[in-house]
């Protein structure tokens, strides 16, 4: 378990999504001083509000102006329009987003004290996640401000490191391949499956099993199939069986050739 110290920031939350709602609740569970949360939305504001026990606005003019940190969980399409609004609130205090894929460099030009706190994890409101193995990844303009997210990031995780906007980048799109594309061939697995009057649930321990292998074994190690094979008998039967379902053919397609060529490379 994380050992917390004395320190104990107050923060305000910029958002109530899937990823501001489970920080605001682990720093809040690590003792942290929630100060504030912000949303567009009255009821998913008031929701998260309501479980930290503080309170909430849907102003951004109106947003606490005395926390140490604002943490910025909203879409990336939406930050370049709150952040100007929102560094008004406090000229002294330390902003970050908690975005993947944008540059610290937003906050440039708009505020003294900036910086990233990037989790690298898959959010659902509905599921509880254990922040002690969560990786967060930290930057920020100065080194002291840097150590400060780092000490932040620790209250909640015991795996904290410091990556630069460029190499966030690509963990965010790593991240896409690893988790979103996963998930998506399950729901592509899924949809085979119940088509034919058979459930999703009997994937459950071979899906176990191919996340666990890659604890030990690098994945391309890991690698079984007819693509790792080169089985053009299988493959060529699988696309068959898939003829009335044109996309997911060539998706099927398109992915066994990649696999192939990774073997072939990795040899």
């Amino acid at each position: 378990m994380i050992e917390h110290s004395s320190y104990s920031p107050s923060i305000v939350l910029i958002g109530a999504g899937n990823v501001a709602t489970h920080l605001g609740r682990a720093f809040h569970e690590a003792g942290c001083r929630i100060k504030m949360i912000y949303s567009r939305t009255q009821e998913s504001a008031r929701t998260l509000a309501e479980s930290i026990g503080c309170p909430y606005t849907t102003d951004i003019t109106s947003v606490d102006s005395e926390a140490d940190i604002y943490i910025v969980s909203l879409k990336d399409s939406v930050l370049e329009d709150i952040i100007p609004e929102l560094v008004k609130c406090n000229c002294n205090a330390l902003f970050v987003h908690t975005a993947g894929s944008v540059s610290i460099e937003i906050w440039k030009g708009l505020t003294d004290r900036y910086g990233v706190l990037y989790p690298m994890q898959t959010f659902s409101k509905q599921r509880k996640v254990d922040f002690e193995n969560v990786h967060f990844f930290v930057e920020a303009n100065t080194k002291a401000d840097t150590e400060i997210l780092i000490r932040t990031a620790s209250l909640v995780s015991s795996h904290v490191f410091e990556a630069s906007s460029e190499q966030r980048k690509y963990l965010h799109i790593s991240a896409v391949f690893a988790c979103n594309f996963a998930n998506h061939m399950y729901s592509i697995c899924e949809h085979l499956l119940s088509s034919h009057g058979l459930p999703f649930s009997a994937m459950l321990p071979l899906i176990d099993e191919t996340a666990e292998k890659v604890h030990h074994l690098s994945p391309v190690s890991a690698q079984t199939g007819p693509a790792q094979r080169n089985d053009r008998n299988i493959i060529d039967s699988h696309l068959s069986m898939l003829k009335d379902e044109p996309e997911i053919a060539e998706l099927y397609r398109r992915i066994s050739e990649n696999i192939h060529k990774f073997q072939e490379n990795n040899k």
